[in-house]
């Protein structure tokens, strides 16, 4: 079939002489020793892009409506080159970056996307590419250095020694310009760090230890002073020309940032204004009858213009008719198939110590992630011990007002009820005081759906990791609240009930702690997270069987009782307190303390007795004990499981959780759009 080369300003457009449709194709060639320097090219089609907006009743049918985010974009993007994508807010940016990374479902998003005219693969786009979000996500105590050292520990072959891992590291840094500021932390809102360009470089450079061929930006620039945003653009220029595609987003790019920009894409309500070089904006405007002045910057009189006309009745339809008129003049570069231009990508240093067979799904074994995980976050983690002394602090706090208030109780039915309203209050406490992670545990869901979009590690080795990280702290927790509450309340079991307490403490923090971290897992913000947490365990407080016994507990709610997870605990302490068949906590004249004979004097409660004694034929006296420890568990409905198997299903609900948590993480934080 012939084919003719338009010849225009712009983006090497090849028409086919039969269809005239525009399709960008590469003219293929099989000698890889031929090859030109730069041989890839990424080409899209018609990319549309649909979502449905409004209301979602279905009493309400007409309640939904279609929103078009993508209509009809076209467009090719090189190696060695940066292709900017411009608009307004709402525009379409954003979405276009993530449809070309494929971060939208096949289903949803139509026309085609090709890489030197091969359709790529989901895992083989996610080895040779990579996706810079548009927030900073990174541990803040970790330094330059040390964040990309973990970056290559993920994403570099595991048959790759540690010292040219290190020296990959040093490059990069090299390259982002960031030498100065490699031993600096990150830095957070109350540590102070690296400045906000060099923590978007490092955002950048995380993503890109493994020197990728395609790199996607969504607004690198958004939040940074021109400066700042001058800087990086020029680290991405950089990276352009050592052979890889950039593709990102911008807003509205200075005069300096522009002319380091190779080509551009501007957008208007999801559809193209302008495809091509930047030296043509001038000529292209002028064109269609709007010339920009000679001291106007380019792509701000472009947007302003783009502005006003979606404010007019018309909106942009005379511009997009316009650009669809407007040809691409730049000769067809030769190409290899994709396969022999990884070769030859490869073999120039590209995708590090990879091969033509693509790196594995994963880098790194099984073990070596769990490794490598606990690590980073023991080390964040040391370096900001004000978060874990201020638990501890604030859990044995707990624990020495608790005991300075139950101190030393005695085994009177008074004493009885007071052990269970310290019992109620410390299960309680234990729960509520793992909700402080939350914000901790909600910041690294986000770090971790970046590093898994392209297979930086297992969600099972995060899970597993994450759990190991948290055990030395609630031991450490646990071990502070019964040091401080048991021998000083004077509970029963001597070590070994102090060992079981400790045990049931423990499983207690493990429970709250894997509650929490799957709960991190399905709410989305802060804000819903602290609500959601304090009301679900309210729930289970209240069904736990301290309020209201079992026994008593309405049929319709009984199952809730058995989901409290608050109730094993409590029931397990109970019987380590009061399963003891020799002890005593009611004789003689204490038989009157929860009655109005109370306040009769000692003797005339000793005749009572007596009375009784003659009129039951039994001998009664001021020793003789009417509850022991088996008819509180009784009383309190406690007879089905034995203080084991509460502790065990204990340590069970945490288990549940932390699956329930790896399901949470495998079907909940997708990086695709719907």
């Amino acid at each position: 079939m012939s084919r003719i080369i338009a010849e225009n300003n712009g983006g090497g457009h090849v028409l086919d002489a039969a269809t005239g449709d525009g399709t960008p194709v590469c003219e293929t060639s099989v000698d890889v020793a031929k090859l030109p320097s730069m041989p890839f090219l990424l080409s899209f089609n018609h990319l549309t892009y649909s979502v449905k907006v409004g209301r979602k009743m279905p009493l309400f049918p007409g309640g939904d409506r279609t929103k078009t985010l993508l209509n009809g974009i076209s467009g090719v993007a090189r190696d060695g080159e940066i292709l900017a994508v411009l608009g307004a807010s709402g525009s379409g940016k954003s979405t276009l970056i993530d449809a070309l990374a494929n971060r939208i479902s096949k289903g949803s998003l139509k026309g085609n996307i090709t890489l030197n005219d091969e359709v790529v693969e989901s895992r083989v786009l996610k080895s040779i590419s990579a996706y810079v979000m548009q927030h900073d996500l990174l541990f803040p105590m970790l330094t330059v250095e040390e964040t990309f050292m973990f970056a290559a520990e993920f994403r570099l072959p595991r048959t790759m020694s540690k010292s040219k891992r290190r020296t990959r590291v040093q490059a990069l840094i090299d390259q982002l310009g960031l030498r100065n500021a490699a031993e600096t932390i990150i830095g957070d809102e109350g540590h102070r760090g690296v400045s906000g360009g060099e923590r978007r470089r490092v955002s950048i450079g995380i993503d890109i230890i493994h020197d990728p061929i395609i790199l996607f930006l969504d607004e690198p620039t958004s939040g940074l002073d021109s400066t700042s945003a001058f800087m990086i653009v020029k680290a991405l220029q950089r990276i352009a020309q050592s052979g890889s595609i950039v593709i990102m987003s911008i807003h509205q790019p200075s005069y300096r940032i522009l002319g380091l920009l190779d080509r551009l894409i501007i957008l208007s309500t999801g559809q193209t204004v302008y495809t091509g070089l930047p030296t043509n904006l001038s000529l292209y405007f002028s064109e269609f009858g709007y010339p920009i002045p000679e001291m106007e910057n380019k792509t701000e009189f472009a947007l302003d213009l783009i502005w006003e006309l979606e404010g007019s009745p018309e909106g942009t339809k005379s511009l997009i008719e316009f650009n669809k008129k407007w040809q691409s003049k730049e000769p067809v570069r030769l190409c290899s198939s994709l396969k022999e231009a990884i070769s030859v990508s490869i073999s120039k240093g590209k995708l590090v110590s990879t091969s033509t067979a693509m790196v594995p799904r994963f880098a790194n074994s099984f073990w070596k992630e769990i490794l490598v995980l606990s690590n980073r976050s023991i080390l964040n983690s040391r370096r900001m011990p004000e978060l874990f002394v201020t638990r501890l602090v604030a859990v044995s706090v707990t624990g020495f007002i608790l005991a300075t208030m139950f101190w030393q109780l005695d085994n009177s039915p008074k004493g009885i009820q007071e052990r269970l309203g310290f019992f109620a209050f410390t299960m309680s406490t234990t729960f509520y005081a793992c909700t402080d992670t939350l914000p901790v545990l909600l910041h690294e869901r986000y770090i971790f759906m970046r590093e898994t979009a392209y297979n930086s590690y297992k969600r099972s080795s995060y899970v597993i990791s994450n759990a190991l990280v948290a055990l030395p702290g609630l031991i450490i927790l646990s071990f502070a609240f019964t040091t401080i509450t048991f021998w000083a309340i004077g509970l029963n079991g001597g070590f070994s009930g102090f060992l079981y307490y400790f045990l049931i403490i423990l499983a207690s923090f493990w429970s709250g702690s894997s509650l929490v971290t799957f709960l991190s897992g399905i709410i989305p913000h802060l804000m819903l997270g602290y609500p959601i947490v304090v009301a679900i365990l309210a729930c289970f407080l209240l069904f736990s069987g301290f309020f209201i016994n079992r026994d008593r507990i309405p049929a319709y709610w009984i199952w809730f009782h058995y989901l409290s997870i608050i109730k094993y605990p409590y029931e397990a302490v109970l019987q380590n307190e009061f399963n003891n068949p020799t002890e005593c906590f009611m004789r003689g004249i204490q038989l009157f303390d929860h009655t109005p004979l109370v306040t009769i004097p000692n003797a005339m409660k000793v005749r009572l007795l007596q009375s009784f004694s003659d009129e039951l034929g039994t001998k009664i006296t001021s020793s003789t004990c009417f509850l022991r420890g088996v008819d509180i568990l009784r009383n309190q409905g406690i007879t089905d499981l034995s203080k084991w198997d509460c502790l065990f299903i204990t340590l069970a609900w945490g288990f549940f959780f932390r699956i329930l948590f790896y399901f949470s993480l495998l079907f909940g934080c997708k990086n695709k759009r719907t």
